[in-house]
């Protein structure tokens, strides 16, 4: 009889408890981020058959995370999910194709447990968020064409032996949607005490899909009477997506609105929890962004101009209808690190972009609550 054969890997799983223990650590010593009530003119407010009644707005502030954005959840739980399904183990190079923000937020766990990371993205990224990669010992890899940064990951893989940690694929199975301190649970905690505490809407955006996956399964495994709007910038294929069912459909150009907009479907997406999808105008995210900023006295950054854009949409239609309650979106990064692109004169004529137009909307909304665009 020949010998039994054994092969055994307990060795690794002292590597994987510790990476595990590391970020739960770091989790554990930073606070939930602020959610921020956005101060709405009076005309928000009216005189109903039980009182005075109103529509408030609320923002999710992601930009205290360490690493300055929403990434940082999502960043955590692929983390997590790589080491614990055994496919992230000591000395593994960590790839990810990004558009900046989780790369950044990646960088940062890569270092904490002692992986190597690489940042696979578009020459187009803004120079603030590769410094920010590289401060946490990342290394940026660029390509041309947006299209180009999965198989460039894939190909960075093979040849180093490493992991594509893949949030695009990932995000929506990364995080545990039914609780266990994700977004859509910090939410309607924190609206607990507010007057209306189950949001009448929840609006993101969508990069990977991942969060709008989230928060479409956790309203109805948790039997909310909330919808989810999400909203989509120029040259993004999720709303056509939406608006047909091809879920096969590819676009050529990149998003301008960093983090928001893609050129394919992404795994992520998953539009059958999606209530509403609305187009906005790269000109009214750029507006909006400015607008918000001033409003707030802090810039912010692209993704979170598009948020308010259809929040303010949707405002608007509950005033109109005299229909009571609440809307949360997300202030998803700061805004310093557009100081190159949203928030340049310069950047902005080369667009050809005249915010003109979206800036009269805006007025007649803060002034009157009538939405015109």
């Amino acid at each position: 009889m020949r010998p039994t054969r054994v092969v055994d890997h307990r060795g690794d799983r002292a590597w994987a408890q510790n990476a595990v223990r590391l970020i739960e650590a770091d989790a554990r010593r930073s606070a939930d981020t602020h959610l921020l009530r956005v101060p709405l003119p009076a005309w928000s407010r009216w005189s109903g058959p039980d009182g005075e009644a109103g529509v408030d707005l609320y923002l999710k502030d992601e930009s205290t995370h360490p690493t300055g954005s929403l990434k940082h959840r999502l960043a955590r739980s692929l983390f997590l999910y790589a080491i614990c399904n055994g496919w992230v183990t000591e000395g593994t190079p960590v790839i990810e194709a990004s558009s900046g923000s989780t790369a950044v937020s990646e960088a940062y766990f890569a270092e904490l447990i002692g992986v190597p990371f690489i940042a696979v993205m578009t020459s187009s990224t803004s120079p603030a968020k590769t410094r920010l990669i590289e401060r946490h010992g990342g290394r940026c890899h660029f390509v041309e064409h947006p299209g180009e940064v999965y198989t460039e990951a894939l190909r960075l893989e093979a040849e180093l032996g490493g992991h594509f940690i893949d949030q695009f694929t990932m995000a929506e199975r990364a995080t545990d949607w039914r609780g266990n301190n994700n977004i859509a649970e910090s939410i309607f905690a924190q609206m607990a005490d507010e007057e209306h505490p189950v949001p009448t809407w929840i609006v993101v955006g969508a990069g990977t899909g991942g969060t709008s996956a989230t928060l479409g399964r956790y309203v109805r495994y948790r039997r909310h009477d909330t919808w989810l709007a999400v909203v989509d910038p120029e040259n993004s294929v999720f709303l056509p997506a939406y608006e047909t069912g091809d879920g096969t459909l590819t676009g050529e150009i990149g998003s301008r609105i960093e983090g928001i907009g893609r050129p394919r479907v992404e795994p992520s997406f998953i539009s059958q929890v999606i209530d509403r999808m609305i187009g906005v105008p790269d000109e009214a995210s750029i507006a909006t962004t400015h607008r918000l900023s001033e409003m707030l006295g802090r810039r912010v950054g692209g993704s979170t101009g598009t948020n308010i854009w259809g929040a303010f949409s949707l405002v608007a239609e509950m005033v109109a209808d005299r229909r009571a309650g609440s809307i949360v979106t997300l202030l998803c990064d700061p805004g310093d690190r557009y100081a190159n692109t949203y928030f340049d004169e310069k950047w902005i004529a080369a667009q050809s972009f005249d915010l003109d137009p979206a800036n009269g909307v805006l007025d007649e909304f803060l002034a009157t609550g009538r939405w015109t665009a």
